[in-house]
């Protein structure tokens, strides 16, 4: 089963992902924890490009767009697609949905540009989708709290705001693959309320 995790910045993915990879170890599973951008020594190097802050040359958003799927097609060939031929969960922070609600939704890039990314280079999409939803403000002071902010964190609150609203454009559409958790929750309802979900039957 492939299983990804979405949301904006600060809405707890990593508590949740550590909470259900905690779970499936206990159920004997074989789990292979990845991200995006990232995932391979690659992806990584990619990974850090994207999240730097450079001050002499400013990313374009076409080349952000391309650069997430440079990342994602490395990430596809050399874990999650091996991870599944062998049987293995793969649960993933952040893939396809992340493009489309941070350089479509976000960004204002044209949907048909991920779109045809997505038929080029990406082979399969997950079985299912935790959107972690939150007001941005409460996400935001979570994401400070951490420590020093990357590119995308330092964004005004209004791209953040059009990045939810792109999750929940996603959300609405396919509500048989993502599934929309109540953030504000504390971590132990959050992760309650992730179980309901979870089928490996």
């Amino acid at each position: 089963m492939f299983i990804s995790f979405e949301g904006t910045e600060g809405v707890g993915k990593t508590t949740l992902i550590q909470r259900i990879y905690a779970y499936l170890e206990q159920q004997n599973h074989q789990i292979v924890l990845t991200r995006e951008p990232g995932g391979t020594v690659m992806a990584e190097q990619i990974r850090s490009l994207l999240l730097s802050v450079n001050h002499q040359e400013q990313m374009s958003h076409d080349t952000e767009l391309l650069l997430m799927y440079a990342a994602r097609a490395q990430h596809l060939a050399q874990v999650i697609e091996p991870a599944l031929r062998q049987g293995q969960t793969v649960l993933c922070d952040r893939f396809t949905d992340a493009s489309f609600a941070y350089q479509c939704a976000g960004r204002g890039l044209n949907p048909e540009k991920l779109a045809l990314l997505n038929e080029s280079f990406v082979s399969r999409m997950p079985h299912l989708t935790f959107w972690l939803d939150a007001p941005i403000e409460i996400g935001m002071n979570r994401a400070r709290e951490r420590g020093a902010l990357d590119r995308f964190e330092q964004e005004k609150l209004s791209f953040f705001e059009k990045v939810r609203l792109g999750y929940e454009t996603l959300w609405q559409k396919h509500p048989e693959r993502i599934k929309r958790l109540d953030a504000t929750q504390i971590p132990d309802q959050v992760f309650s309320e992730a179980l309901q979900y979870l089928n490996f039957n």
